[in-house]
């Protein structure tokens, strides 16, 4: 069998994603090809175990100021270059389309008649998370951006008949709380959508407390209390491991890794962007975040004192998901999400 997997890479999320089911479909034999759309391929990282990928366009957010830009978001799509795409992009050499929320191979294989299977965390918002009742345009915008013939969207909660827990690479997935080893405490910081000068002038307000900032720089310095990274596939887990807690967007990814790493969370919604907005609620109905709006120094302080959190363990999907695929997706949706969530008990 041989599918190409299209990734949104507007948020390293759904890379992550990619990164964590690959293996399992290369043990099931699977021949797999990648296309990366949404952000400029300069920006990627660490892409090797992808191979000779390709790149398009696609579609993103513009954003600034932990804000989404609506009129910069349209001023920068290129419907033109992306129609082009979508007509140029040839799948008669793949059995099927996995789309991780990318639109060009989702609508390149609807203009084929090419089977599609949507996998994403956006895939969910079809319901209502939370009990949060979904906008009404909402369940269309997503079926409308990477239209999938079958969609499997991800979540934290069993709580409808077709969704599936988080992928994460293995190394992220934790065996046990870290939080006890406490030789270097410390709180992991990742906010890419906002200034760094504000950032570390907030963190710099709690100067009894060491911070890590992840965030676009060339080489490590520190400022006080701050130590300033540049984004790593090898140092971020690695001191998500070992932090005390985690602040961060509440982007699904990273907040699925601290959630099964037991980190208490605070998070910072990016202003705009609705999945964002959907991940936060249902943290904070769950229990296992706090939020803020504002880099002020109270939210931040009362955040630091609250006590370490238990891991919350969800079970890895990725086996069960390439074995579905190996298969001819056969069966339903609904009966592959009871298959996995039953290995969490």
């Amino acid at each position: 069998m041989k599918i190409l997997y299209g990734v949104q890479a507007t948020g390293n999320g759904h890379i992550t994603r990619a990164r964590a089911l690959l293996p399992a479909l290369q043990q099931n034999g699977i021949e797999v090809d990648f296309l990366f759309s949404g952000r400029r391929q300069s920006e990627l990282f660490d892409m090797d175990m992808f191979g000779d990928y390709r790149f398009a366009s696609g579609f993103t957010f513009a954003s600034a100021d932990g804000k989404v830009r609506k009129l910069a978001t349209v001023r920068q799509l290129q419907p033109v270059q992306f129609c082009r795409d979508v007509r140029q992009l040839d799948l008669s050499a793949y059995d099927l389309v996995l789309t991780d929320f990318e639109p060009v191979t989702a609508w390149a294989a609807k203009r084929q008649n090419k089977l599609a299977v949507g996998l994403a965390r956006q895939y969910s918002l079809r319901y209502p998370l939370a009990g949060r009742q979904s906008a009404n345009w909402l369940k269309s915008a997503v079926c409308a951006f990477a239209p999938a013939n079958l969609m499997l969207g991800v979540h934290w909660q069993p709580e409808f008949p077709d969704l599936l827990p988080p992928l994460l690479t293995p190394a992220k997935v934790l065996s046990g709380n870290t939080n006890k080893d406490m030789h270097s405490p410390f709180i992991l910081v990742y906010l890419p959508f906002e200034q760094n000068a504000k950032i570390i002038n907030w963190l710099k307000q709690c100067p009894s407390w060491h911070f890590k900032l992840y965030t676009n720089v060339k080489e490590l310095y520190t400022e006080d209390n701050v130590t300033i990274l540049p984004l790593s596939r090898s140092g971020f887990p690695t001191d998500l491991q070992r932090c005390s807690g985690v602040i961060c967007n509440s982007g699904f990814g990273l907040c699925s890794e601290a959630l099964i790493a037991g980190k208490k969370l605070l998070v910072k919604p990016l202003q705009g962007q609705i999945e964002q907005a959907y991940n936060t609620y249902t943290l904070l109905k769950m229990g296992k975040a706090e939020q803020f709006h504002h880099f002020t120094p109270e939210p931040l302080l009362n955040w630091l004192y609250k006590p370490a959190v238990e891991p919350y363990p969800l079970p890895d999907p990725a086996i069960a998901i390439a074995g579905w695929l190996k298969k001819g997706c056969s069966t339903s949706v609904t009966t592959l999400a009871a298959s996995i969530w039953q290995q969490q008990h």
